[in-house]
């Protein structure tokens, strides 16, 4: 019987700068993150370094005596890369590989290589094969023998291993193709939204930061089985689904990709047909993780992310996740803060049924009920009978001498559609 195949987990040496002015305390939980994606990457941290610096050195980020240092503690822990918490240039990362002698990954790099891993669709490949083919353009430039040492691991996946060296001609022919692809991807998604909206089914969007249980509470509310797992980034390919409300009216949940704190550009460029899911949603809802001790930050890098995708003027409702993991007094020093936050533990489904009645009201459901009166022999009054039966709820439905009597309970977001007066 053959052995198990066990696979070699690269062992990794973590470095965040303390410039400018930054505080230790958020740059050690950055560096906590950063932990958090290496792990995700498959990545074993050996080494932990933070550098304090007014700010970065131009030619080695660190400067030189740090990169000596840094390479005398990879040595002596065994690392075989390094893993620097900030983007690095093109000419930094020559540098810094040149005198550590250890394969060199930022953070963004690292990012791209986790979505590599992720993906599992043909559109999810596509968007990750396009971030990662705009990183990898500006520093081909006087790479040499640089390039030959990207021979597989971390910051080497997905297009990598095939793409890197290729000249700058034909990565941007294959930028381009993968371009147009992406291009009718996101036009088949406009036009599923249109046909969305001519059927007037409200889209609701989950949002947050990777790992605030976006997932889990989308299996809740949908009762999906989508994969949710304590790690970065399981979702990257956006998943739709039909929630009934108590009322029998119905509503779609899109599950999205996480965001991150620095999320790389290129990467919400690339994700764009995806994210216009949320610019296109009749409500967000944000999910925040309550037990993370760096709440605020995360919330803001969520907020910095909706405002790139177009994305602020859709209405938005925070939802506090994981109140299961806060104690007593940390749960009411959060609700005396907000009396109408909205808490939940989506794990153990508490709080679900709340949110669920929140919804119809901030997606504009809530309406009046009205009677309305038809000519039955008319043709637009027929037209108009028909949009009653798709958009409201009809009670009652009388005919009677060429008239026809209809009592609905007309939701208020449709009020134009179906010609009716709320004032």
């Amino acid at each position: 019987m053959r052995a198990p195949r066990v696979t070699h987990r690269e062992r990794a040496a973590l470095v965040g700068l303390i410039a400018g002015r930054a505080r230790r305390l958020e740059a050690e939980r950055s560096l906590d993150e950063l932990a958090g994606l290496a792990d995700a990457a498959g990545a074993q941290v050996v080494l932990r370094v933070l550098q304090e610096r007014p700010k970065p050195d131009p030619s080695t980020f660190l400067g030189s005596g740090k990169v000596a240092t840094l390479a005398a503690s990879c040595a002596e822990t065994g690392a075989d890369l390094v893993i620097f918490d900030n983007e690095l240039t093109p000419a930094q990362l020559r540098q810094i590989e040149a005198e550590v002698g250890r394969k060199i990954v930022d953070r963004t790099q690292l990012i791209l290589d986790i979505f590599a891993r992720r993906a599992r669709t043909r559109e999810g490949k596509l968007q990750v094969e396009l971030a990662q083919l705009k990183y990898l353009l500006p520093r081909l430039v006087g790479a040499g023998a640089a390039l030959s040492r990207l021979g597989g691991g971390i910051g080497t996946r997905g297009p990598g291993e095939t793409k890197l060296e290729t000249d700058r001609r034909r990565i941007r022919s294959r930028i381009h193709a993968v371009s147009e692809d992406i291009e009718q991807v996101r036009r088949r998604r406009a036009q599923l939204r249109e046909r969305r909206r001519k059927g007037s089914v409200p889209t609701v969007a989950l949002v947050g930061y990777t790992n605030a249980g976006k997932t889990t509470l989308f299996n809740a509310l949908t009762g999906a089985a989508a994969e949710a797992s304590d790690a970065l980034f399981v979702t990257l390919d956006p998943l739709l689904r039909q929630v009934r409300l108590p009322d029998s009216r119905e509503l779609l949940v899109s599950d999205t990709v996480g965001f991150i704190d620095r999320l790389p550009h290129a990467l919400v460029a690339a994700f764009r047909a995806t994210l216009e899911e949320v610019a296109d949603a009749d409500l967000i809802l944000h999910v925040v993780d309550a037990a993370a001790p760096d709440r605020d930050r995360r919330v803001a890098a969520v907020s910095r992310v909706l405002e790139e995708v177009g994305a602020v003027d859709v209405p938005l409702v925070e939802v506090y996740n994981k109140i299961d993991q806060l104690t007593a007094d940390e749960l009411r020093r959060l609700q005396e803060q907000d009396p109408a936050l909205l808490a939940i533990s989506a794990l153990k489904h508490e709080g679900i049924g709340e949110l669920v009645e929140t919804m119809p009201s901030r997606l504009a459901l809530d309406g009046r009920r009205m009677t309305f009166t038809f000519d039955s022999d008319n043709p637009a009054d027929r037209d108009r009978i028909g949009r009653l039966y798709r958009h409201a709820r009809v009670l009652v439905h009388e005919a009677r001498d060429g008239r026809v009597s209809i009592v609905a309970d007309v939701p208020r977001r449709l009020a134009g559609l179906l010609e009716v007066n709320f004032s």
